[in-house]
This record gives C-alpha cells, sequence and structure tokens, in this order.
C-alpha cells in the first residue's frame, strides 16, 4: 500500500535527513557516530558514496570525538571555544548526513539541498544554543551551562534515534527545536546585549 505513494521514499529520506540535521545541531558527532554504528552493523543502508561513515576508522574516530565532544562541554571557557567552531562544523555535518539520505538524486540538487535544508537546521539549531550558553554565562556565573549542555546532548541523542527509527516524528520534533530555539536563541542574545550594555555604562 504505501510503496504505491509516489515519491514516498524521497519523502522519508527528507524526515530522516531533517532529523539527523537537527541532531547536528545540538552536538556534531554523536549523530555522526549514532550513523556510522548503525550502518557499520547494517541495521541502516548506506549508498556507495558514503559507504567511508560504515568504515572501522569511521566508527571510531566518531566515537572518540563524541565522547571529546561531550566532555568538553562541562569544562568552563572551553565551551565558549567551541562554541565558536560549532556553527560551521554543524552545518558541515547536517549538510553531510542529510546528503547521505540523497544519494541517487544527483551531485548538484543532493548537495544543494543538504546545504540549504541540512545545513541550515543545524547551523540554526547550534547558533541558537551558542546564545543561550553565553546567556546562561552571564546570568548565572556558569553554573547554567552544565544544563545547557546536558540538553544538547539528550536532544542530540534522542533526535538521532528516532530520525532512524521514526523519520516522521522526528522532523515533527526538528521543527518544534527549530522553533524553540529560534525564540530563546533571540531572546538569549538580547539579553547578552543588554548586559553587554549595561557593563559599558557602568564602568
Amino acid at each position: 500500500m504505501l510503496d504505491q505513494i509516489p515519491y514516498l521514499p524521497y519523502v522519508l529520506s527528507a524526515f530522516i535527513g531533517i532529523g539527523l540535521a537537527a541532531a547536528s545541531g545540538f552536538r556534531v558527532f554523536l549523530p555522526m557516530f549514532v550513523v556510522s554504528l548503525a550502518s557499520y552493523f547494517h541495521w541502516i543502508p548506506m549508498s556507495e558514496s558514503f559507504e567511508w561513515l560504515s568504515s572501522l576508522p569511521a566508527l571510531l574516530t566518531t566515537g572518540i570525538a563524541m565522547i571529546a565532544e561531550i566532555l568538553a562541554y562541562y569544562i568552563p571557557f572551553v565551551d565558549h571555544l567551541l562554541d565558536t567552531v560549532s556553527v560551521p562544523m554543524a552545518t558541515v555535518a547536517g549538510s553531510i548526513l542529510f546528503a547521505s539520505q540523497f544519494a541517487d538524486l544527483g551531485t548538484f540538487p543532493q548537495w544543494a539541498l543538504a546545504l540549504i535544508a541540512g545545513g541550515g537546521t543545524a547551523a540554526t539549531i547550534s547558533s541558537g544554543f551558542a546564545g543561550i550558553r553565553a546567556a546562561s554565562t552571564a546570568t548565572t556565573g556558569g553554573l547554567g551551562n552544565s544544563v545547557v549542555g546536558t540538553t544538547e546532548t539528550a536532544g542530540a541523542g534522542i533526535m538521532s534515534v528516532l530520525a532512524m527509527a521514526a523519520p516522521f516524528i522526528a522532523a515533527i520534533f526538528a521543527v518544534i527545536s527549530l522553533v524553540l530555539v529560534i525564540l530563546f536563541g533571540r531572546k538569549a542574545w538580547r539579553k547578552l546585549k543588554n548586559i553587554k550594555k549595561l557593563n559599558s555604562s557602568n564602568p
């Protein structure tokens, strides 16, 4: 029945890609590790051009990078250093994971769609959380940053699993995450600007 629905494979691929891209916005390497692990054990198919993600070196590399990234966000000052590079890294990771779901589209449309949908989703979530963390540091002295970091890690894990197990739900969660991050991220950046103005006017 479902096989007769036109373009269903592309719709499912889009849902999976958006879910993985959103996960990359929370954490760069966790979704890449999950995809590498799932493809290494043949739980999910992987197109020929992305077979490198299924390799043991890719699995080990993404696993080590994932652990290092998660732990680093609990270290004061280091978390802010990571935020300076997280947006471009998340954009790349989100684009790659999104593109991996559309290998049969052709190179140009595959990567154009990946950069716009996948990279854009990941970059928006990543930049939003960077603002939230900066505001947390300014208002709590960094005490609330561990909560922000834990939320990001949990979001990345949940979105990664949902993207492969329940793509439609993952896509809904991705949209909800985007809306919430944009709202709270903008509010956080505005609060940060107001704090900087107060500090500059009260030397």
